[in-house]
């Protein structure tokens, strides 16, 4: 600590790159500061410092941490109040240089920001050290180390109590016997009773205030005796098998889907969703045009194209919208897809749908376009794969679904039985597809050379915000991968990227389904902070994404190479 001060003090008013030599291992009360990382100037990437509280000074109970999930919520917590803490003790220091620390959303994710384990709880901050131009600011450099962090630390995990803690473990467990109940019963989503669907808005994902709660209808509610609570919670449960969502415009529809496609993530006590989960392995699928296809098998869905463009082996810069919808789905199933989630909004209209009129005008010969309608009952037969899709404007898959569920003014009504009479009344006399079998899916080999990540003579893999990253002279988009949700997957994405390219793994040529087994192999066994650059210092702000992300990133490489 005075050593830290003594340094400060001698560097005063130097030029800025005079702070490198704050690099190391500092002892205060309660808590060891590492400096891990120092910009080499005011504007460049902030540094990064490491707080490591013996669990001397803050007992975290061994039932709190002893399981993962657990564990997870935990350190969940402590990033929560950290951020709150920072808000509150900086709010009106600007000037005295930014602590910031990766923030979560509404989602529990496994993130770097904090990490608990047997003897110590580590915090990864992310600091501006001070500087007046380009000069070091010794004086306020000391401020931010010896009183603001103490503060911030003060006001956050040492302030915590031991009752919050219970709570979130509490929630965990609850998550847990959800999905276990969910497992059991072949049910691949959950909506509880009185859950808040709404957003606040477009650029928020906070609930709505004064929006209609969840009601489940009768026929589809279920009861889940949960522990650590008195009464059974009551719900929604969607049975596996092919659900279509109707109803009128505006009436919760796309609304519902979208709280079901977030429920792949857990999420906290008052957000409303807390108690939506959907199978862990649902994946949102839609159409995207323009986007890059790298070799994928799409003639289950798409023959022969024009000009003798052959779909075994599809590949093209820039998809129309029925071949990269039906590129998602079979990208989706090569990863292990276990649901698909379909809105009719964001899908091909030419894709999902071909009814008898068009099927008279445009021969089959002539069509290459083999409808999801024709092929979902052999998803689900043949792969054992569920389907949930919102439509609102054809009734022809009434014939197929299993169950009808229509959205009325935001509560939900089962309809089956009516959608089946109108199905009979009105028979839709479409001309059935003639394949039986769905047709293979892809597995692929992703080439090393596909990863480039040199710009000149610089390797750059970085990640810009949600939707973007840069990997040498390209950028992914991955603007639709819906269930991509906050940006610190989206650093994780492309550190792994940048593991991939270093560590030349994908020279050992294992399929995309392999590799994506081998990472999430490497995420249980050592955590995520094993795929970043320098070992035991601070990893970046990461969290966890999904083998399904993953994968949407290596896909939409414009410089993959497959086989």
């Amino acid at each position: 600590m005075k050593q830290l001060q003594e340094k400060l003090q001698q560097i005063d008013g130097k030029g800025y790159k005079a702070y490198k030599s704050i690099y190391g291992r500092y002892s205060f009360h309660r808590f060891e500061l590492c400096v891990d990382y120092v910009q080499g100037d005011p504007y460049a990437t902030p540094s990064k410092v490491r707080i490591i509280i013996p669990t001397a000074y803050r007992k975290i109970r061994s039932d709190w941490k002893e399981d993962r999930n657990r564990k997870i919520y935990v350190e969940d917590l402590i990033a929560r109040s950290l951020a709150k803490s920072i808000t509150e003790n900086t709010l009106n220091n600007r000037e005295k240089g930014l602590i910031t620390i990766d923030e979560p959303g509404q989602e529990i994710l496994e993130r770097t920001a904090v990490s608990v384990d047997a003897e110590h709880v580590t915090i990864c901050l992310t600091v501006n050290l001070p500087a007046n131009g380009r000069r070091i600011n010794g004086k306020e450099a000391k401020y931010l180390f010896f009183e603001m962090m103490p503060n911030v630390l003060t006001g956050s995990i040492f302030a915590i109590k031991d009752e919050s803690f219970q709570e979130v473990v509490e929630l965990s467990d609850q998550h847990q016997a959800i999905r276990a109940e969910m497992k059991k019963n072949k049910w691949i989503t959950f909506v509880a009773d009185n859950a808040i669907l709404p957003r606040e808005s477009g650029i928020s994902n906070r609930p709505l205030k004064n929006a209609v709660p969840f009601k489940s209808p009768i026929a589809n509610q279920v009861k889940i005796d949960l522990p650590h609570r008195e009464e059974a919670i009551s719900g929604l449960a969607i049975s596996e098998g092919i659900t279509l969502i109707v109803g009128g415009g505006y009436h919760g529809k796309s609304t519902l889907l979208q709280a079901m496609e977030r429920g792949v993530y857990h999420h906290i006590k008052g957000d409303g969703r807390e108690y939506v989960l959907t199978d862990p392995t649902a994946v949102k699928v839609r159409a995207e045009d323009g986007r890059k296809v790298s070799g994928v098998n799409i003639s289950a869905f798409i023959k022969q194209l024009p000009h003798q463009q052959h779909t075994t082996k599809f590949t093209t810069d820039n998809a129309s919208g029925s071949t990269s919808q039906a590129t998602n789905i079979m990208e989706a199933l090569e990863a292990g897809v276990g649901t698909l989630l379909i809105d009719e909004d964001t899908s091909a209209t030419n894709f999902m749908i071909r009814d008898r009129r068009m099927q008279e005008l445009v021969a089959k010969e002539k069509e290459p376009i083999t409808p999801f309608i024709d092929k979902i009952n052999q998803l689900k037969d043949q792969l054992g794969i569920s389907t949930i899709f919102v439509m609102g404007g054809s009734g022809d898959y009434f014939d197929i679904a299993d169950q009808v569920i229509m959205m009325d003014e935001y509560r939900p009504k089962n309809v089956t039985k009516v959608a089946k009479e109108i199905a009979s009344k009105y028979p839709a006399n479409r001309l059935e597809t003639k394949e039986t079998d769905f047709g293979d899916i892809p597995n692929r080999i992703l080439l090393q050379n596909s990863i480039q990540t040199y710009k000149g003579k610089k390797s750059r893999v970085q990640a810009k915000g949600l939707s973007t990253i840069i990997v040498g002279n390209t950028a992914i988009q991955l603007d639709y991968l819906e269930q991509l949700v906050d940006s610190s997957q989206t650093n994780m994405i492309a550190m792994l990227i940048h593991y991939l390219d270093k560590n030349q793994i994908l020279k050992s040529e294992m399929t995309i389904a392999d590799l994506l087994d081998e990472i999430e192999m490497q995420f249980e066994t050592e955590g995520l902070a094993s795929f970043a650059p320098f070992a035991d210092k601070h990893p970046g702000e990461l969290a966890r994404p999904r083998r399904f992300e993953i994968a949407g990133a290596l896909n939409r490489m414009r410089t993959a190479i497959v086989k």
